[in-house]
């Protein structure tokens, strides 16, 4: 199996393990998105709490040249404890919340 799709399994075995979860408060329900074409992949929170409207994205993951991008996490270890523990190494994690400025600072790639 070529990088690409053992890292597009990757992320949406994670994914779909996450979607499990029922968030404790509201009615609200973890939605997956999965464009293996683009390679953009998404969890979203839909529903509502009481009277407020829950709409917005808890994981965000794009696969670009060869390397992950974490757009965003919202989930409270982060996915990319997940990654590093399925064997994908630093140098492909790329860390795209923080800017590219700060990314040098840390142990995973820059872009």
């Amino acid at each position: 199996m070529d990088k690409l799709e053992k890292y597009r399994n990757y992320i949406e075995s994670i994914l779909q393990e996450y979607s499990q979860f029922k968030p404790s408060y509201g009615d609200v329900e973890l939605q997956l998105l999965l464009d293996r074409e683009h390679n953009h992949y998404q969890l979203m929170t839909v529903g509502w709490n009481k009277e407020k409207r829950i709409h917005g994205i808890m994981l965000h993951i794009d696969i670009k040249d060869g390397k992950i991008w974490i757009q965003h996490d919202g989930t409270e270890r982060g996915i990319t404890e997940n990654l590093l523990e399925l064997g994908v190494p630093k140098q492909d994690i790329v860390l795209a919340f923080h800017s590219p400025t700060r990314r040098k600072y840390t142990d995973f790639a820059v872009n």
